[in-house]
C-alpha cells in the first residue's frame, strides 16, 4: 500500500486539545470487522464486550516530564530541549531534540533553571535536530535526577496549542503507569479509570502488562510513498513471563485477547512463537505494521484516532481492514468524535 491511501482532511476543532471531564466518559466506537458495522458508545461501554477470563494487555510505560526550556549562553536565546533518551548514566549523557536546532552547536552550554541550576553542554549532532547533551551536575545520580525532572514539564504533543497545566501532570498518564520511561503516553490506556478497571475485575476480565517506552519514533512522519521503504525507530520493550502466561492461557481457552492501545500490540508482534503464543522478550523492536499483516496474538484492539498518514493510522487499518477502518475515520468525522492523545476511542473487533 502507499502512503498516499492513508491520506484524509481532519477539520482542525476535532483536535482534542484537553482531555473529556472524566477519563472513562470519552465517546467509544465500536467497529466489528466481521459484520462490518459501526456502533457509538462511552468508554465505559467498553465492558460490555468482554467476558470472564478474557484479557486486556497494558501498557504499563510511565511518561516522565521530557520538555525543559532554558537558554543559550551568551545569547540567553530560549531553547527548548526534549529528553529522549539517557545514553549513560555515569556521564549524564541524554540524547535530545533541540528546538531551534539551527542556533545550537557542538560547544555550547545550555542553562536550565531560574538559578541556572542546571547546565549541559552540547557535544554532539546526531541528526538535523538530533543532539546530545552532557549535564554537568556534582552531585548524585539521584540529585541530578530528581532536578532534571523537577525542571522538565508534561510533553503534551505539539499540535496541542497550549503549555502544560498542573493537571496534564496526571491526565497525560494512564492510571496503571509505572515504568518510567516514554516520551509520549499510550493514549488508548488514558480512558481507563479506576472504577472500570475494578467493574471489569470483578466481571473476571483478566489483565496482563507489558512495558514499551513510547520515543517519537512512533510519531515520526512517513515520508516515503512506498510503505516498505520507512524504518521506524527502535523503542524498547519488556514483555515479562507473568504477561506471557496470563495470554497464552487465556488463548489456550479461546478468550478474546485485546491489546490496548498500538503500543501493546506491536509489542506483542515483536514476540510471539510459531503456535502463536507470546514469548517473553527485553530488548527493542522497529517493527512497523501496515496492510497486509496477519496478527498472531491479539483479536481485539483499543486505539484512539490516530493522525493523517501515521504508522498508527496504518496500524489500525491492517488489523480492522482498510476499507472499513476508513469508513470508521469517514464516519468519526461525520459524528464529531475527538481526535489524538486526548480523544475519543475505537473498539476493533475481529
Amino acid at each position: 500500500m502507499k502512503l498516499s491511501q492513508f491520506k484524509f482532511d481532519l477539520p482542525d476543532e476535532l483536535v482534542a486539545e484537553y482531555p473529556s471531564d472524566l477519563r472513562d466518559e470519552a465517546r467509544l466506537m465500536v467497529v466489528d470487522s466481521k459484520k462490518g458495522t459501526i456502533e457509538h458508545h462511552l468508554f465505559k461501554d467498553v465492558i460490555n464486550y468482554f467476558d470472564e477470563g478474557d484479557v486486556m494487555v497494558l501498557n504499563d510505560t510511565k511518561v516522565f516530564p521530557a520538555r525543559l526550556y532554558g537558554n543559550k549562553e551568551k545569547t540567553g536565546a530560549k531553547i527548548e530541549v526534549f529528553l529522549l533518551r539517557e545514553l549513560n548514566r555515569e556521564s549524564r549523557l541524554w540524547d535530545v531534540l533541540v528546538d531551534p536546532a539551527r542556533k545550537i552547536r557542538i560547544g555550547n552550554k545550555l542553562y536550565f533553571g531560574e538559578d541556572d541550576s542546571l547546565v549541559a553542554e552540547v557535544i554532539d549532532n546526531t541528526t538535523s535536530r538530533g543532539r546530545t547533551l552532557r549535564f554537568l551536575f556534582d552531585g548524585s545520580y539521584e540529585e541530578f535526577r530528581a532536578t532534571l525532572m523537577g525542571l522538565g514539564n508534561t510533553p503534551l504533543p505539539k499540535y496541542i496549542k497550549r503549555d502544560a497545566a498542573p493537571e496534564d501532570e496526571e491526565r497525560y498518564q494512564t492510571i496503571y503507569a509505572d515504568k518510567e520511561g516514554a516520551v509520549a503516553a499510550p493514549t488508548a490506556g488514558l480512558h481507563f479509570s479506576r472504577e472500570l478497571m475494578k467493574r471489569l475485575e470483578i466481571k473476571g476480565v483478566d489483565f496482563a502488562k507489558l512495558t514499551l517506552h513510547v520515543g517519537l519514533g512512533t510519531f515520526r512522519n512517513v515520508e516515503v510513498e512506498d510503505l516498505t521503504k520507512h524504518k521506524m525507530d527502535s523503542e524498547q520493550v519488556i514483555i515479562p513471563q507473568e504477561a506471557c502466561d496470563i495470554v497464552n492461557s487465556a488463548k489456550s481457552r479461546k478468550k478474546r485477547i485485546c491489546a490496548v492501545g498500538t503500543t501493546s500490540m506491536r509489542s506483542m508482534e515483536t514476540s510471539f512463537s510459531t503456535e502463536k503464543h507470546l514469548n517473553a522478550y527485553n530488548g527493542w523492536t522497529n517493527k512497523f505494521i501496515f496492510p497486509p499483516y496477519d496478527f498472531n496474538v491479539a483479536d481485539s484492539m483499543i486505539t484512539n484516532f490516530h493522525i493523517p498518514e501515521s504508522t498508527l493510522l496504518m496500524m489500525v487499518c491492517a488489523f480492522g481492514g482498510y476499507d472499513l477502518m476508513m469508513e470508521a475515520y469517514r464516519t468519526a468525522i461525520k459524528e464529531k468524535y475527538r481526535f489524538y492523545s486526548y480523544g475519543d476511542a475505537m473498539l476493533i473487533l475481529t
